[in-house]
């Protein structure tokens, strides 16, 4: 599973939290907006960041041009258990 950045180290062991909805088999639990006692656990795999995005402003007949970069920082986490609470 690929997630924003998380700050912790690779190979350590996360609890997350905060879980929107669960599925099981033909059963879905959707939260109101989180589902109270629910859990994953997860082992981090790798930290990374996502290939740059460029962002081009211009306005015509003015001259004026800007280019602007981003890089979203991520975490891959492993997912090793879920706890529907």
């Amino acid at each position: 599973m690929k997630t924003q950045k998380l700050a912790v180290d690779v190979g350590t062991e996360v609890v997350l939290d905060q879980v929107l909805a669960i599925h099981d088999g033909d059963k879905l639990r959707v939260g109101t907006p989180i589902l109270e006692g629910a859990s994953v656990t997860g082992r981090v795999i790798q930290q990374g960041r996502d290939p740059k995005i460029r962002v081009a402003k211009f306005k015509k007949k003015k001259g004026y041009r800007k280019t602007i970069g981003h890089r979203q920082s991520f975490t891959v986490v492993q997912v090793t258990g879920i706890e529907p609470g």
